[in-house]
């Protein structure tokens, strides 16, 4: 058993202790690579890994809890205990991290006027039924118990977002009833502002930063009652997002002189020391003037790349390190990684989503149609299907509360694509049809924004109704596609160019390594191999390629599948050895 304390500085065991931390997310990497990223810190001269616990991932569905695969943070811990790594947990209900809703469940939106992040009881009640599952299999993590853990987060940010300290006062309740006795942390912006909202007494706050070390400690220094600073995100280097423009890349200099000071004052958690991936829809946004999604892969320019290679970044860190800890010499990396490019790709089948509708999806009837959260689901696509029996020609048309993004179909044409603020505004339109044409609008969540205020107003799909020529259009067929399972396709229907469809691909592997997806040529969508969800792609870039995992490719016969829906394709994907994050 150890003891951790906090004092003038952190102690183990009654000795000083000098926290040297790095971020990895057990779940954006494959469980097959975890040992390779924590070996990789531990030979750069890291003695901590840091991860965000998201609740999405473990209980995506109302008292469905997983705790397996990606989502076994247990196993991920003891790993790290098993390489000689102390481990940092932060399980709070919110964790931004550019993840989905900031890693609350979605289908808390289900409720009206669900309050978010404050002391609000029906908020609470789920965050505490939530606890009593997962915070019983931390507590043996905990040092005192033979474990790796050495501290806990009590909520993420909280000064950036509200100042409600009674509810920050439940969350600590909650962690020390369900069995957490090592100290507790709470990090925030190294402002006073944010300091001042989101700090607990007895508590030891840390600061968020990635510039300007010695102001930054400085501030936080009035708030540590003597105590250690620690900067719990060293930010080095930042995410992208959907059209930005190219990847976002920080200055290494800056970065390493930064590195220097803090372990000179303090201590560091490096975020990210490995982004990884942000698979399946569960990549996060942010709205300030307009609607930012951020892409799939989550590379952060960290200290190694997406696909876990060392980077310049890396080497330098290392030299720095040495200045303050003893680095072990001569650690092997004990998984065997390699790049391969498997080639060109011809597409097999393809059908159109219209014609694989029903084996997708069953229709749930509606006077008005509804949100995904209202209808059970979380993540993906919705199709609202309705006819046009009042309307004599689509001459105006308006989505009220809709998210985030509208492809429109009149007889299953396309007639117009909708995005963030266009949706808005009425648009004039000039569509003639006979009585009774189908109207279809497909609508995708591209990723519920993660930060401030608007995270209260992230229900995806139609929320309030469909406007038609000045008035508002009723009985609707509403088809929820989350993509969950993406062996439901049927690949024996009719396919039609210009539409949303699905595209089948095979490829022989006499060996598993890892790969890149080329999507050059295809307009809008998501890919899957052998059933598994990659993520997003989108030919606005930046990034440009998709990262396939090794462990996800089988020795013989590989099946991938992308759902494009612009109805722009090309007949061939390629995978490729390199990278292109943009």
């Amino acid at each position: 058993m150890g003891r951790f304390e906090i004092k003038d500085t952190f102690y183990l065991d009654g000795e000083p202790f000098q926290i040297i931390s790095g971020s990895i997310h057990y779940f954006r990497v494959v469980p097959e690579y975890w040992r390779d990223r924590l070996e990789k810190l531990r030979a750069m001269g890291c003695n901590t890994v840091e991860t965000y616990i998201p609740w999405n991932v473990h209980e995506p569905v109302k008292g469905d809890f997983h705790f397996s695969g990606m989502a076994d943070v247990v196993a991920f811990v003891k790993l790290a205990q098993e390489l000689g790594l102390y481990v940092i947990l932060r399980p709070s209900p919110y964790i931004c991290a550019e993840w989905e809703f900031g890693g609350l469940p979605a289908w808390l939106l289900a409720k009206e006027r669900m309050r978010l992040r404050c002391s609000y009881p029906p908020f609470l009640k789920q965050v505490e039924e939530y606890y009593k599952v997962l915070i019983p299999m931390l507590v043996p993590l905990q040092i005192d118990q033979g474990g790796p853990v050495l501290l806990m987060q009590i909520e993420n940010e909280y000064g950036y977002f509200a100042n409600d300290k009674s509810y920050l006062e439940e969350l600590r309740r909650m962690l020390v009833e369900n069995g957490i006795t090592v100290p507790f942390i709470t990090s925030d912006g190294p402002m006073r502002e944010s300091l001042n909202g989101g700090t607990l007494p007895d508590v030891l706050p840390t600061g968020n930063f990635g510039s300007r070390t010695e102001e930054r400690f400085q501030i936080l220094k009035e708030y540590t009652n003597g105590g250690p600073l620690m900067c719990a995100e060293f930010w080095v280097g930042w995410f992208d997002h959907w059209g930005n423009g190219g990847h976002k890349t920080g200055n290494l200099e800056e970065s390493v002189r930064d590195l220097d000071k803090m372990l000179e004052m303090g201590h560091v958690n490096i975020y990210m020391f490995e982004g990884g991936t942000n698979f399946g829809f569960m990549n996060g946004a942010n709205y300030y003037e307009e609607l930012t999604p951020d892409v799939t892969s989550y590379d952060y320019d960290a200290v190694l790349a997406e696909d876990g290679s060392l980077t310049e970044k890396y080497k330098r860190y290392q030299q720095v390190i040495r200045k303050y800890a003893p680095v072990q010499e001569n650690i092997v990396f004990t998984t065997a990684i390699r790049r391969k490019a498997y080639g060109t790709i011809e597409v097999d089948d393809k059908v159109s989503l219209f014609s694989t509708l029903n084996s997708l999806s069953s229709g749930i009837p509606g006077i008005f149609p509804q949100s995904m959260e209202c209808l059970g689901q979380n993540y993906g696509y919705i199709l609202y299907h309705s006819t046009l029996e009042t309307e004599e020609k689509l001459e105006k048309l308006r989505l009220w509360e809709a998210n985030d993004r509208a492809n429109i179909f009149v007889e299953e044409k396309p007639v117009l694509t909708l995005y963030d603020r266009e949706l808005l505004v009425e648009h004039t339109l000039e569509v003639d049809y006979k009585k009774g044409a189908s109207l279809d609008i497909l609508v995708e969540n591209m990723g519920r924004v993660n930060f401030g205020p608007r995270m209260e107003r992230q229900r995806k799909g139609i929320n309030q109704c469909v406007q038609l020529n000045g008035h508002m259009h009723n009985q609707w067929i509403q088809y929820p596609l989350p993509l969950d399972d993406i062996s439901k396709v049927d690949f024996s229907g009719e396919y039609r160019e210009r539409l949303p469809a699905f595209y089948r691909f095979r490829f022989q592997a006499e060996e598993s390594c890892d790969t890149f997806l080329d999507f050059a040529g295809w307009g809008k969508g998501c890919a899957f191999i052998n059933g598994f969800h990659l993520g997003r792609f989108w030919e606005i870039g930046p990034q440009k390629r998709l990262y396939i995992p090794g462990p996800l490719i089988r020795k013989g016969e590989n099946e991938i599948i992308l759902f494009e829906t612009e109805g722009k394709v090309t007949k061939t994907i390629s995978l490729l050895d390199k990278p292109d994050i943009g």
